[in-house]
């Protein structure tokens, strides 16, 4: 009877050891495979620290300079430019070299400077819808009356020029010989002209042997 009860006892603490042992099993188990997939889960990218405001300010680019109605703007200073030269071309060629042309199919001196003050009267009524001024002059008139229409041809367009704006220079208006185009071209046409006859009395200068206002030294630098 005492044996059949140490056996019972022993066979209990058996299988209470092998139960264990499997709990135990188990538990192991799980808690690799747990460890397996966290392994296995992407990691979260670390958040971007935000930029310090000390690094955006050094990053920041400085900001351009800029100027207002930039393209009438520069027209403007063109012609305070080009009204100095054309006009001082046209003083230093002495009146009796105002019939001179290099050749029998060029214009002369007085034909051009009649050309210019026609051409500054259209071009700028263009870009500022304004009367044309008709001066009373003609290629064949003394210097003495071309100068005075030449100066006032410029101070019609300084005038024009100053109630002009970039905000109108997609607008079209009437150019010569029937034709249409939009305002800008009436500013690069007359940009264009300036320096064509400026180049043009220049050179009449120098084949008479005089020095055009440009290629001259300034007083200061004579000296």
């Amino acid at each position: 009877m005492r044996i059949r009860r140490s056996i019972t006892a022993l066979v209990a603490m058996v299988l209470f050891a092998a139960a264990f042992a499997v709990a135990a099993e188990q538990s192991s188990g799980q808690a690799q495979l747990a460890t397996q997939e966290k392994s296995a889960a992407p990691e979260k990218p670390a958040a971007k620290e935000a930029p310090t405001k000390e690094a955006s300010t050094k990053d920041e680019k400085p900001q351009p300079e800029t100027v207002a109605n930039p393209v009438t703007t520069t027209v403007r200073q063109i012609i305070e430019r080009q009204t100095r030269n054309i006009v001082s071309a046209a003083e230093e060629m002495p009146a009796e070299k105002y019939d001179f042309h290099p050749t029998e199919a060029q214009m002369t001196f007085g034909h051009l400077i009649s050309h210019i003050i026609d051409s500054n009267n259209f071009l700028c009524s263009r870009i500022s819808d304004q009367t044309e001024p008709k001066a009373d002059v003609k290629d064949t008139d003394p210097k003495a009356k071309l100068v005075p229409a030449l100066k006032a041809s410029f101070d019609f367009c300084s005038a024009a020029l100053q109630k002009a704006d970039d905000s109108k220079l997609g607008e079209v208006v009437a150019l010569n010989r029937g034709r249409k185009g939009p305002r800008a071209q009436v500013l690069i046409a007359l940009t264009n002209d300036f320096a064509d006859h400026y180049g043009t009395a220049a050179m009449y200068l120098r084949l008479n042997g005089m020095l055009p206002p440009t290629a001259q030294k300034p007083p200061a630098a004579q000296k």
